[in-house]
């Protein structure tokens, strides 16, 4: 019966309350009509128990009847549940799913809005309590601001993107409105989910009054600096930015290190590779960074690595990659030494298609110029793909034709580089197959050229010299025709090369006459083409 009793006291509509005839306003509430209805059934409870227990009962039922009677006229009861409602809808995430896009936006928006025009800015119908916040803030209205905070909506409202009334009215430059937020504990360090806060955006603003005000209660201002490719019109932002706050970057262990990061955006590991902050300013890295991002845009191949997006209009600057937690060939072939022929084939199947593709890109192919095993990464499926593209500064001399930038050289200790690089001379996208060679013959003898000599000395003897390792493993070790591939990857003229289009050709050939020969038995897996 309590439950019961209990229940149809709170579902009773007021309209079926019995009301008081009063004086006092108060008392013909509707509100305090509920008080006859609490001494009816508080009646029907007492009236359950027996008389021994009844005199007891008796002094607590009085002393409930006057503490409702005394809650609901000074209307606490009702004040408390409605601001411990209105608090709990606001910061529900779920309920949030407006965005407040009135007026000025966030300082560190990328997609800052045209500002609503102030005549027309009345306070549409059938909004939200925190948008009603909101808009009252934005327009500047301390009056209806104060009104809906005394209603108990919680001063720290957001809308979808984080905003609360404070960082609109900081936005906007309504000093009272700002001061009337404080007075009510607004967080005045809270961010937007651009990492803004209202005092960055009062700065950002040039609202010099609410700076000096919040500055003055101890609030923090993020720097703002804008970035080298930041644009000026919200339209021009480039469809791969992404925001910064959804990329939780920490450091790599598993790729290349120095360039990139292991990072989460969205929950999935990504790669970052951030630009250091001392190079801001430097025209010729801006320009490399925005090379290699155009670069990383526009491809997509199976065997390229791919391109998630960037981070352009906010510091830290960053490209954003797949991640591959196997780590990169390098690694690989240190751990595993010499591949079996038909790993070997398979792999260098994969390298292949991927230079092809790069290669045959349009209006100009894409010359890698620094493809080496540590370029080279390895997926969970185990395929791989190629990376580290245009990270080499270039002239282009002609569509098919280029050279070093002058001023800078080939590392002299990069067994990979084609000797017409080493001697600076013009080249075309043949280096790349010397660079196949050399990686295949490192897959199928389990050792760098020359090994044990230094790689400078390798260098030399190979780019200078025109000379070529020997093939230490026994030669029905090598499948059929193999080391011919080899010899002509790395011939010492370019001309003398193969395309990457003519050496995907010959290994599939190889693979095929190993595969009827049974010259593996069931160890290799027949590439898809």
């Amino acid at each position: 019966m309590y439950g019961e009793g209990w229940g149809r006291l709170y579902l009773a509509p007021s309209s079926q309350l019995p009301q008081i005839e009063s004086s006092n306003s108060l008392l013909s509430s509707p509100t305090l009509s509920f008080i006859p209805y609490v001494e009816h059934h508080t009646n029907i409870f007492l009236n359950s128990f027996n008389q021994p227990q009844l005199t007891h009962m008796d002094g607590i039922a009085k002393q409930l009847k006057r503490g409702i009677s005394r809650q609901f006229s000074t209307g606490s009861v009702r004040r408390s549940f409605s601001r411990q409602i209105s608090r709990n809808l606001s910061l529900d995430t779920r309920r949030n799913s407006m965005r407040f896009s009135f007026g000025r936006q966030s300082s560190l928006d990328p997609i800052r809005r045209s500002p609503a025009n102030e005549d027309q800015l009345t306070v549409p119908e059938n909004l939200d309590s925190t948008m009603q916040l909101l808009f009252l803030a934005c327009r500047g209205d301390v009056r209806g601001v104060g009104d809906l905070l005394k209603e108990g909506i919680d001063v720290n409202s957001i809308d979808l993107d984080g905003r609360t009334a404070l960082h609109i009215a900081a936005c906007e430059g309504h000093v009272e409105v700002v001061k009337l937020l404080l007075s009510r504990k607004a967080n005045i360090d809270a961010r937007d989910r651009w990492g803004s806060t209202a005092c960055a955006d009062a700065k950002y603003y040039g609202n010099v009054d609410v700076y000096n005000i919040l500055k003055a209660r101890g609030a923090k201002a993020p720097k703002t600096r804008k970035t080298p490719m930041c644009v000026a019109n919200p339209r021009e932002v480039p469809e791969y930015e992404l925001n910064p706050l959804e990329l939780q970057v920490r450091k790599s262990d598993g790729i290349t290190k120095g360039s990139y990061q292991v990072a989460k955006w969205n929950g999935t590991k990504v790669a970052v590779k951030i630009l250091d902050k001392d190079r801001y300013s430097d025209p010729e890295s801006i320009n490399a960074f925005k090379h290699e991002l155009t670069l990383l845009e526009k491809v997509r191949h199976p065997n390229v690595i791919q391109f998630v997006g960037a981070v352009t209009q906010n510091i830290p600057m960053m490209i954003v990659a797949e991640y591959h937690p196997k780590g990169d060939l390098a690694n690989y072939l240190q751990k595993k030494g010499r591949f079996s022929p038909s790993k070997a084939l398979r792999f260098a199947l994969d390298i292949a298609r991927g230079m092809n593709y790069l290669h045959e890109c349009k209006p100009d192919p894409i010359i890698h110029c620094d493809l080496k095993p540590k370029n080279i990464l390895l997926d969970s499926g185990g395929q791989l793909k190629v990376s580290g593209f245009g990270l080499i500064r270039l002239a282009q001399i002609l569509p098919d034709k280029a050279r070093l930038v002058p001023g800078t050289s080939a590392d002299p200790s990069d067994i990979y580089v084609a000797p017409e690089i080493f001697k600076d001379e013009i080249f075309d996208r043949s280096v790349d197959a010397y660079s196949f060679g050399v990686i295949l013959y490192e897959m199928m003898e389990g050792v760098q050229p020359f090994n044990p000599k230094s790689p400078e000395e390798t260098v030399r003897l190979m780019c200078l010299e025109k000379k070529r390792p020997p093939f230490k493993v026994k030669l029905r070790s090598y499948p059929p025709d193999l080391r011919e591939l080899i010899d002509e990857c790395w011939h010492p003229e370019p001309v003398g090369r193969p395309t990457f289009s003519e050496i995907i050709v010959r290994l599939d050939r190889i693979v095929s006459n190993c595969s009827k020969q049974g010259w593996w038995k069931d160890t290799f897996k027949l590439p898809c083409k």
